[in-house]
Parts: structure tokens; C-alpha cells; sequence
């Protein structure tokens, strides 16, 4: 243990404590948790080189304690962003999700639910092709189904759905979804990423046919015009 016996010594231990204290209030005014962990392990550093010098135990102790404390967040933070942009790259694994989920077997023709039917759960494909009956769209393999359903206000389904190349289903509860949407940041960002874009995509279709409408509806005039 250090202790200062000169003037220089004791000039430097205040400039080591004054750089923790202002290190210590800048962290208490950070918004953003990296940069706040990042100035909070810096704080523990400087607060353990001072207490040493200074000989201040219990300073000392209680940052050799926080250290490791925060050293651990900054790595459970620096694991949730690796963890959301896998999410959003769309690298879902499956294989912790299927314990949660039950296995349903679908033939050509089974229609899975219809339009206004309460909603329970969703259904992610794993293999099969299945039609959105009222846009004709198809949805295969590693797609999801039924999460709107959640998201609705009433928890009816706003499609119906219907097999037309026999396939199997991973089924989730939505009680189990709401679970797994707050205990996982991956599968939650991705249930977010999934939904926010089937929302866009419905839009955007809507307003191709109402373009579409619109082009028909001029045509139509301009030949009753032309026909006068």
C-alpha cells in the first residue's frame, strides 16, 4: 500500500479523487446504459487507486465490489445487443423456442382458422404451404402465422388461413408468447420486426389495390365519355 509523502504525491491523489467525483456525477447524468457502464467501471478504477493511496477502506472495499458488479452488466448489455441484431438479421433459432410450442399436422384443404375466429395462438411453419384466403397470398416454410391475431384489439383472427400442401406447425400460445416476449430480447425484437412488417406489408397491398381501383374507375369514364 502506497501512502503519499510529498507534496507531489498529495497533489496527485486530489487530482485522482476530483477525477472520480466528476466521473461519478457525469455517470449519474448518462441516459444510454453502454457509455454509463463503460464511465462506471472507470469511476470504481479511479475510486480504488485513490482509496488505496489515501488508505480509505471502506471507498477501498465497496468499489472492488462494484467493479466486478458493473464489469458484469456492461457484459449482460454488450450479450442483448449481439442478441437484437440477430434478431433483426432474422437469425431466430428454433430449437430453445420448441419446448414452449406443440407440433400440429395439416392436410391440403384444412382451412386453420377463419376470419373473426377468437385468436389463442400462432403457428410458425416448418413445412407445407399454406394461402392467406383473403389476399391469395402463400406462406411456407420458416413464416409465421397468426401473430396479428395478439395485436388485435378483440384477439380475433383477421385472415383466414388455409392449407393447400400438407405441412406441420410449431403452435405458441399467446400466453406464452407474452412470456417469451419479455423473458427473450431476441424473440421479442423479432415478434416486434415480424408483426411491424406483416402490418406494412397489408398496407402497401391495400393501397396497390386502391391504385389500382382508381385506374379501373378512370378508364371506365374515360371510355363512357368516349362512347357518348
Amino acid at each position: 500500500m502506497h501512502f503519499p509523502t510529498s507534496l507531489s504525491d498529495i497533489d496527485f491523489v486530489m487530482l485522482v479523487s476530483a477525477a472520480a467525483v466528476i466521473l461519478n456525477i457525469i455517470g449519474y447524468l448518462m441516459k444510454t446504459m453502454i457509455p454509463l457502464r463503460i464511465v462506471a467501471m472507470t469511476t470504481n478504477c479511479l475510486f480504488i487507486l485513490w482509496s488505496s493511496m489515501a488508505a480509505v477502506y471502506p471507498t477501498l472495499i465497496l468499489n472492488c465490489i462494484l467493479l466486478p458488479i458493473n464489469a458484469m452488466r456492461f457484459g449482460q448489455m454488450k450479450k442483448l445487443i449481439r442478441q437484437v441484431n440477430e434478431a433483426a438479421n432474422g437469425d431466430l433459432n428454433m430449437d430453445w423456442l420448441k419446448p414452449f410450442t406443440t407440433s400440429r399436422s395439416f392436410t391440403a384443404g384444412t382451412v386453420l382458422f377463419n376470419k373473426g375466429d377468437e385468436a389463442t395462438e400462432l403457428h410458425f411453419i416448418m413445412s407445407g404451404r399454406f394461402r392467406v384466403v383473403e389476399r391469395n397470398v402463400e406462406l411456407s416454410a420458416g413464416s409465421i402465422i397468426g401473430e396479428l391475431g395478439l395485436l388485435e384489439p378483440g384477439k380475433t383472427r383477421t385472415a383466414t388461413i388455409e392449407c393447400i400442401e400438407s405441412g406441420e406447425t410449431l403452435a405458441v400460445s399467446y400466453d406464452h408468447v407474452m412470456q417469451l416476449y419479455f423473458q427473450n430480447p431476441t424473440f421479442g425484437f423479432y415478434f416486434l420486426q415480424l408483426s411491424t412488417a406483416r402490418l406494412f406489408n397489408t398496407i402497401n397491398g391495400l393501397e396497390g389495390e386502391n391504385a389500382a381501383l382508381r385506374a379501373e374507375v378512370a378508364r371506365l369514364g374515360a371510355a363512357a365519355v368516349a362512347g357518348r
